[in-house]
């Protein structure tokens, strides 16, 4: 049976970090990337660590298994990594229903991942409704990057509400932001 929860337990961090590890695009071969998707920052368990002490991130677990994660990283996150930080730096600049959103209360998912063999399951939804069932009450929006090369993972962020609001290029990689109006 899979649970969705928020992280209460240092194994869970290394629940994350392990399934971080086998879906690194760099770990996988093109036809993977291609068919499957991927991710793309590596966070260290001491930076993991640090996330949760500032927000306990999602995760679905099949009995004592992480088999997926929705990070939540918090502003105050953002000179912590250096990914993070281009991202934070480049939402900030978004002008979103005529505010820049730096001005605005958001939230942003880290990063997010579902093992291979738990794809296709319904799991981002879950995750995403309990992500918003936690936070909501403290954030406005809630924004993330998708690489454009990513054409999964842009069509189940905007399955679950999400929007493009802007284009990024870092790295040579055309990225999506996209953000969900909890306003609305």
């Amino acid at each position: 049976m899979i649970t969705i929860k928020l992280v209460t337990e240092f194994s869970e961090l290394e629940g994350i970090q392990k399934l971080q590890e086998e879906n690194l695009k760099k770990n996988l071969s093109e036809t993977e990337v291609n068919a499957e998707g991927f991710v793309t920052a590596e966070y260290s368990i001491e930076f993991l660590q640090r996330l949760h002490q500032e927000s306990p991130s999602v995760i679905a677990k099949d009995i004592d298994k992480v088999v997926g994660y929705a990070l939540v990283a918090l502003k105050s996150i953002r000179n912590h990594h250096d990914l993070l930080a281009d991202l934070f730096n480049h939402i900030d600049k978004i002008e979103y229903n005529h505010l820049l959103l730096r001005n605005c209360n958001y939230v942003v998912v880290g990063q997010l991942c579902v093992e291979k063999n738990y794809r296709g399951k319904g799991l981002v939804l879950e995750m995403y409704h309990h992500f918003k069932a936690s936070l909501s009450g403290d954030f406005d929006y809630c924004l993330t990057d998708i690489a454009e090369k990513n054409p999964r993972s842009l069509k189940v962020h905007l399955k679950a509400g999400f929007e493009v609001v802007a284009t990024l290029n870092y790295g040579g990689i055309g990225w999506d932001i996209v953000l969900w109006d909890w306003t609305a």
